[in-house]
């Protein structure tokens, strides 16, 4: 049982399914709040800031996508988008649009759920498989595994989703070693880990994006044909 006031925005348009999985996380003594569309959703915003959302990817007028978009822009809360979509190419959508994770409808609850606490504690919590010290330097950034922030070696910060956070977290745990698709999604992940998820192509991406804009021509994170990604950095531990 979550015992935490952790507020979650529910963004669906399905009366049925907002009810459902808004008496779900209830039930798990979750704070909820709900949204039929993305008006609503922005009049919730305006006095609420959610630990995390729940966003349905079909939505109408403006649809889950874009407002994953606007969302991600401006804020860092954890996005789980619903999709009754099952293509692979939705899921994509989603991850680039900047969600953290997706559930696939029809979805059983103890899925919802657990996803929903993964997110959380990924958010908020110390990175997994930490080493005991917390902070590193690599290249010209320096980051603060327990605070959950990167920035240059001058100071100014880099924005990363949960999601990114946790793969650069993984890969400066395991510098100059290739680590395979399924090394990395277990460890950001765990449990609730897909076999077939693209959802590390989806983070490399961004991230490699984020760092090159912070670092022009870094280039930290490679493709190793056929085997998975290695981080080229030399990573020292500071303190």
């Amino acid at each position: 049982m979550n015992t935490s006031p952790h507020t979650i925005l529910i963004v669906e348009d399905d009366p049925d399914i907002r009810r459902l999985v808004g008496e779900l996380l209830r039930q798990d003594a979750f704070q909820v709040e709900m949204a039929a569309d993305a008006r609503e959703m922005d009049m919730v915003l305006s006095r609420v800031h959610p630990d995390l959302v729940i966003l349905d990817q079909m939505l109408p007028g403006e649809d889950g996508l874009a407002i994953c978009r606007r969302l991600r822009a401006r804020d860092t809360v954890p996005i789980l988008m619903l999709t009754a979509k099952s293509d692979e190419i939705d899921r994509v959508l989603g991850l680039e649009m900047g969600a953290d994770d997706y559930v696939v409808k029809p979805f059983g609850p103890r899925e919802l759920l657990a996803r929903v606490r993964a997110l959380l504690r990924r958010a908020s919590g110390p990175a997994a498989h930490a080493a005991p010290t917390r902070r590193y330097t690599f290249d010209r950034f320096l980051v603060d595994l327990d605070a959950r922030s990167l920035a240059t070696d001058d100071g100014e910060p880099v924005t990363l989703t949960t999601g990114e956070f946790d793969l650069l977290a993984c890969l400066v745990q395991q510098p100059r070693r290739v680590l395979t698709r399924d090394q990395i999604l277990d460890r950001i992940r765990g449990r609730t880990a897909d076999p077939y998820d693209r959802t590390v192509d989806m983070l490399v991406s961004r991230l490699r994006k984020k760092l090159d804009v912070a670092a022009p021509g870094s280039n930290l994170v490679t493709t190793v044909r056929n085997n998975g990604y290695l981080f080229t950095a030399v990573v020292k531990p500071v303190g």
